[in-house]
């Protein structure tokens, strides 16, 4: 459908098997607690290049002495309460369910899900969650306990996954906040061929934690790391 832009299919569930089928074709659910499943696959989509994350120089001038240390896959369930917890503009309450929650915890104990988090000492500050499979991840939802929290979880994401080859993080629909750190519009038959060759191959290992270790939101200062291609 054109109006709502992309709206292919109600019902179904949320199973595993029916979810990654999914992902792999470019369709993801979005619909709130009042309404069934409801799976999307607009056009344009929204990407970012994994060398295209933008960080303007002021941020990237706060991180410079950040104490903020970013790890993946030791806080997944953390991360995506927050996200479903997380007021966002022009909403009211969440789209993420009881029951999606579940789906996506699933996931990540099935090594399918993966979460990026950003800590100030012992306390959860932003974070970002997906899916990942093959060389591809797409972007479910993120959220900042203080300012800043998200786009470091973003960035720092971009940053491990281009270092490991993956081109491309999927982030579904445009909104300003996006755009703004360098998402880009890609048509929808161009993202399907993008996704069908990386996602068919090969996993380069599920253990996020130990493959990600942990460095500091101050490394993303640096305007020569690979963050930015303008």
């Amino acid at each position: 459908m054109r109006r709502p832009d992309g709206l292919l299919a109600v019902g179904g569930d949320l199973s595993p098997a029916r979810l990654l089928n999914a992902y792999q074709r470019g369709i993801f659910p979005w619909y709130s607690h009042d309404q069934p499943i409801l799976w999307w696959s607009p056009d344009p989509r929204v990407v970012f290049h994994t060398d295209g994350v933008r960080l303007s120089s002021r941020f990237r001038r706060s991180l410079r002495h950040s104490s903020w240390m970013l790890r993946a896959d030791t806080a997944f369930d953390a991360v995506i309460t927050a996200c479903a917890n997380s007021p966002r503009d022009g909403q009211s309450g969440t789209w993420i369910t009881q029951e999606m929650e579940a789906a996506y915890v699933e996931l990540n104990r099935m090594g399918h899900a993966h979460s990026v988090e950003v800590f100030d000492g012992g306390r959860l500050i932003g974070g970002i969650y997906g899916v990942a499979i093959g060389r591809m991840f797409f972007g479910e939802s993120m959220f900042s306990g203080e300012s800043g929290g998200s786009k470091v979880a973003l960035a720092g994401l971009a940053r491990r996954l281009h270092e490991w080859g993956w081109p491309l993080i999927d982030a579904q629909m445009e909104n300003p906040h996006l755009m703004s750190l360098g998402a880009e519009r890609m048509p929808r038959k161009e993202f399907g061929e993008q996704i069908a060759r990386l996602t068919s191959q090969p996993a380069p290992g599920r253990d996020w934690s130990a493959r990600f270790g942990e460095f500091s939101a101050s490394a993303l200062a640096d305007r020569n790391a690979k963050l930015s291609r303008d």
